[in-house]
């Protein structure tokens, strides 16, 4: 059957719904892990938010990955800190208390990184004050309808900016994508979510209607290899 890429796909991803044991979800994201690493997913976002932290000089740094998964941009993000001698709080969100424990056990070496339950459409984020908010491969997961409360919510909890770091929907991705995958994905679950994910992606167009929607931020959106794009809404200052 040929795929359609005209238009975001609504197929539900296996880890949108996630029932299966511990150790299983913890080599899908180790695999989700090697293909940021290997394509440079990881980059996008460590660089991005280097940027922001470069432009508004400060002692200290709250920043909140939504989605965090098993935690690795936050210790990349950490490490980086760490080198460049800037004084981070990383905060760590997710709806799976599986992936929240791997992301935990993970960073035991990590006391500036800390982790919560919570759902970013549906609970009380009041508490939380933040410099910068993250999100890396998590977007897509949602429907047109809910992003725009999705990214409205960032820009309320933020103080700089909000980096965005997703998928372009092309076809050239997917097919490339199931060869990539033949090498370097070792479950089943990463390679068939890796192929839903890309036809969930984005086009800039969509993206770039989206941000006319959003106020008091400014938008960047750029294209990054292997086809991400990356995009970077700074608040503005009244």
């Amino acid at each position: 059957m040929r795929m359609n890429f005209k238009q975001r796909s609504e197929r539900e991803e296996i880890m949108d719904n996630y029932d299966g044991s511990k150790e299983t979800l913890k080599a899908v994201l180790k695999d989700i892990t090697r293909v940021n690493r290997i394509l440079g997913g990881n980059s996008i976002t460590v660089d991005a938010v280097f940027r922001l932290i470069r432009e508004n000089r400060r002692e200290s740094y709250t920043i909140l990955d939504m989605g965090c998964a098993d935690g690795n941009m936050l210790r990349l993000l950490a490490d980086k800190a760490r080198k460049e001698q800037v004084v981070v709080k990383l905060i760590g969100v997710d709806l799976s208390e599986d992936a929240l424990e791997i992301a935990r056990k993970a960073s035991e070496t990590y006391p500036e990184i800390s982790y919560s339950k919570k759902n970013i459409l549906s609970d009380d984020f009041s508490d939380f004050r933040v410099d910068i908010v993250i999100t890396t491969l998590t977007m897509h997961h949602f429907k047109d309808v809910d992003i725009l409360k999705f990214i409205r919510q960032f820009i309320k909890l933020s103080a700089i900016g909000i980096v965005v770091n997703d998928l372009q929907r092309s076809r050239l991705a997917y097919y490339l994508f199931q060869i990539f995958s033949l090498i370097f994905i070792k479950t089943k679950v990463a390679k068939i979510d890796g192929l839903i994910s890309i036809s969930k992606g984005f086009r800039k167009k969509e993206l770039e209607t989206f941000a006319s929607a959003l106020k008091g931020v400014s938008h960047i959106i750029e294209w990054k290899w292997a086809f991400r794009y990356v995009w970077v809404m700074r608040k503005m200052r009244l």
